[in-house]
């Protein structure tokens, strides 16, 4: 699948899950070159990337950067491109609109718009015969009229959004009132589902499961991303990826949010067809590349011990336990987790995390927005046109 001297693009350089992947396709014996936007992305400075290309915003400069990568495969001689963020998109849109001369490790864009949407997510996994919780779409005002009275049993979020990014959980009546939807930029209103929360990471190739990591969070940055987090075992989880990777044949990485009931039933809510932090449980480089890339069967993770981003905790678990009066159970965790970051004899990435977050900082700054929404704004897609 890669190159002649198996050469392999990495995209999302400014992501952790970025910098794993890049170790463990290194420690397997490929060459590796990472590509993102921003100037000093942490994976730029990991010993496993033999180079690191900066390009131009696929949001903003989409044919720039479509042309910018074509280049760089073809200069490179890279044989394989690995996206690992919301690039993926712009990448899908790119290998239909031109032939690449390198295999892109993920699904036509119709499917990937397809999971990212999160009312056609669900009424895919509707088709597939999977148990959903009740998700309508809302295009317009007449629509936020129709479910007002059931507000307090819902969960209201654009059709087309990350990091729980303006999410109403159980909003009362008059908090819709801020909402404005449309065919354009739809939102859902979902069942609130009680239960425990759980993510699944997961590889497949035509739609066989090739890995799967199955993990909770325990911290997050703000209602988003997770930034502690611990393994879980669940049959009823693990069926559920496995039917939905099979009913679309899918190929390439792909991640889910799952709520377990009481009951043990599992209910898909959202579907993200990129990488995730469940990666960073596989730490073998042969095990997990040859399952992945290779004809060997399914990798299981390596790690039980939960994984974390100490600075990521610092700036957001450490407020979000002062404010809880959970600080006990934040020194806890700090003691046990093991960060992500760390790996053998490549240090350089945990110290490069200054200059990254400095970079991404002064994004938000500029643009006065969070500094979640500054680490995705230029690689950011919200559906078609």
């Amino acid at each position: 699948m890669p190159g002649a001297d198996g050469t392999i693009l990495i995209t999302g350089a400014r992501a952790p899950v970025a910098l794993h992947l890049a170790r463990l396709l290194q420690g397997a014996g490929h060459r590796v070159i990472l590509a993102d936007t921003p100037a000093r992305p942490i994976t730029a400075a990991s010993k496993a990337v033999s180079r690191y290309h900066r390009l131009p915003p696929p949001r903003f400069e989409p044919r720039a950067y479509a042309d910018a990568v074509e280049a760089l495969i073809r200069a490179e001689n890279i044989g394989l491109v690995i996206p690992t963020c919301e690039e993926v998109f712009h990448l899908a849109l790119a290998w239909r609109g031109r032939a690449m001369p390198a295999k892109l490790f993920t699904p036509d864009i119709e499917l990937l718009a397809q999971v990212h949407n999160k009312h056609g997510f669900i009424r895919l996994a509707e088709r597939l015969g999977l148990a959903v919780p009740e998700t309508a779409l809302l295009g317009s005002r007449d629509d936020i009229e129709a479910v007002r009275e059931r507000s307090r049993a819902l969960v209201f979020k654009p059709a087309w959004s990350r990091f729980a990014s303006h999410v109403l959980l159980r909003p009362p009546p008059q908090a819709l009132d801020a909402i404005a939807p449309s065919l354009a930029m739809p939102w859902v209103a979902q069942r609130f589902v009680e239960g425990e929360e759980i993510s699944a990471y997961a590889v497949a190739c035509e739609g066989r499961l090739k890995a799967l990591a199955l993990y909770r969070s325990l911290y997050r940055a703000g209602k988003g991303a997770g930034i502690f987090f611990e393994r879980v075992e669940d049959d009823a989880a693990r069926e559920l990826v496995e039917r939905i990777v099979a009913g679309t044949s899918w190929t390439g990485q792909i991640s889910f949010d799952l709520m377990r009931e009481p009951s043990g039933r599992v209910l898909p809510l959202e579907c993200n067809p990129r990488a995730v932090s469940g990666l960073h449980f596989f730490r073998d480089p042969a095990r997990f590349v040859d399952a992945v890339l290779g004809d060997a069967p399914e990798v299981t993770p390596d790690l039980s011990a939960p994984q974390t981003v100490r600075l990521a905790m610092w700036i957001y678990g450490l407020p979000a336990a002062l404010r809880s009066g959970g600080l006990g159970r934040f020194r806890q965790a700090m003691r046990e987790g093991q960060e992500l970051l760390d790996w053998p004899g490549d240090s350089a990435p945990v110290k490069a995390q200054w200059p990254a977050l400095a970079e991404i900082a002064g994004v938000a700054l500029r643009e006065r927005i969070s500094l979640q929404a500054a680490s995705t704004r230029d690689i950011e897609w919200n559906g078609p046109g």
